[in-house]
C-alpha cells in the first residue's frame, strides 16, 4: 500500500531532500506590509531577514488554515493509499490543529494519520525525512508510525540566538522584557522540551554558544541523523557540520535554512542543532545511561520564561 508523506513549512527541510523522497510541504503564511505570503513559496528567506534587518519591518507570521491541508490532503488520496501528516508541536502553532480539522472535514477516517512531532524546524524535518524513508521504500502505515512515535522523544533540538531583538519585537517575552532587554549582549540558548522552547541558559559569546552545540552532539552516543539549520550564517553552520564530522559521520549531517515562519522569531544569526537517536541503541539503554546520555552541559544560571509563538 502507498503512504504519502505530509509536513509543514517549519520543518526546514532542504529542498533536495523534498524532492528526493517525495514530501509534500503545507506552507504557513508570512504577513507584513498589508500583504501575506506563502512560506517558501511566494518568499524566501532572503527576502524576510532583509525586510527585518534593512527595512526594519516587522513581520508576522499565521498558520494554513484548514483548507490549505483539505486540499493537500485529497490531491495525495487520488494517488496513495494513505498519508501521514506530521506537523510542528501544537504547543507552538495551530498548524497541527488545522491539520486535524481537515482530516476530520474530508472524513477519510485512518486513511489519513496526523501526529503532532513536539518539535520543530528540522527536529520535526529529520522525524519527517526518517517517515519518508520508509515509505519510499515500501513500508506500511503501521512501520511508519511505530518508527515516528519512538522518535519524538529521541528527537531533540537545541539552538543560540544571536540577539533577542526579534523575540522581544514580537511580543513573547511578556514579563521579562525589562529584564533581557537589558542583556541584548549575551547570547540565549533554548531547547526543546515537551512540546516547548524552554532557555537552558545564556552563552557569553557566540562562539561559546557554538562550542555547547558541539558539547551536545558530542554527549549524544547513539545519533541517528543530525541536522544544523541557520538563518544567516552558511559558514557557522559548516564549520559545525566539520567539528561534528570528526565524531560522526559527515553523510547523515544535513544543513538547512531557518525559514521565514520561525526565522522571523529568531532573526538573523540564529543557529539550530537537532537530532534523532537511534531507536534500537536507546531502547536498550538503561535509564541512569539515558540520563546521562541526555543530560546537558551546564550554563549560567538564570530563570527565563517561556517562549511561546502564537501567531504560527
Amino acid at each position: 500500500m502507498t503512504v504519502k508523506i505530509v509536513t509543514d513549512s517549519t520543518s526546514d527541510l532542504p529542498q533536495e531532500l523534498i524532492h528526493e523522497y517525495g514530501i509534500t510541504i503545507v506552507p504557513a503564511y508570512v504577513q507584513f506590509g498589508g500583504k501575506t505570503y506563502r512560506d517558501g513559496v511566494d518568499i524566501n528567506q532572503d527576502e524576510v531577514y532583509q525586510k527585518m534587518v534593512s527595512d526594519n519591518i516587522v513581520v508576522k507570521t499565521s498558520q494554513p488554515p484548514p483548507a490549505d491541508f483539505i486540499t493537500v490532503y485529497k490531491k495525495l488520496l487520488e494517488e496513495a493509499d494513505e498519508i501521514v501528516s506530521l506537523q510542528v508541536t501544537g504547543k507552538l502553532s495551530g498548524i497541527y490543529n488545522s491539520a486535524v480539522q481537515a482530516k476530520e472535514m474530508i472524513g477519510a477516517g485512518k486513511r489519513i494519520e496526523v501526529i503532532d512531532s513536539m518539535s520543530t524546524s528540522m527536529g520535526l524535518g529529520l522525524m519527517t525525512l526518517a517517515a519518508a524513508r520508509l515509505a519510499k521504500a515500501g513500508e506500511d502505515l503501521t512501520v511508519i508510525l511505530e518508527e515516528i512515535r519512538a522518535s519524538i522523544p529521541r528527537t531533540h533540538l537545541w539552538g543560540i540566538f544571536d540577539t533577542l531583538k526579534y523575540v522581544l519585537i514580537g511580543g513573547r517575552i511578556g514579563k521579562a522584557k525589562a529584564l533581557l532587554g537589558g542583556m541584548l549582549h549575551v547570547k540565549p540558548m533554548l531547547t526543546m522540551s515537551d512540546g516547548e522552547l524552554q532557555p537552558t541558559g545564556l552563552a557569553r559569546s557566540r562562539s561559546k554558544g557554538i562550542d555547547k552545540l558541539f558539547e551536545h552532539a558530542k554527549n549524544c552516543l547513539n545519533i541517528q541523523d543530525i541536522a544544523i539549520v541557520h538563518s544567516t550564517t552558511p559558514d557557522d553552520a559548516q564549520s559545525l557540520k566539520d567539528r561534528i564530522g570528526t565524531i560522526f559521520d559527515k553523510s547523515n549531517i544535513y544543513i538547512s535554512r531557518l525559514g521565514p515562519a520561525l526565522g522571523v522569531h529568531g532573526g538573523p544569526g540564529t543557529l539550530v542543532l537537532a537530532l534523532r537517536e537511534k531507536i534500537s541503541d536507546l531502547t536498550q539503554t538503561g535509564e541512569e545511561e539515558k540520563k546521562k546520555i541526555l543530560s546537558l552541559p551546564s550554563l549560567p544560571s538564570m530563570r527565563l520564561p517561556k517562549l511561546r509563538f502564537a501567531t504560527l
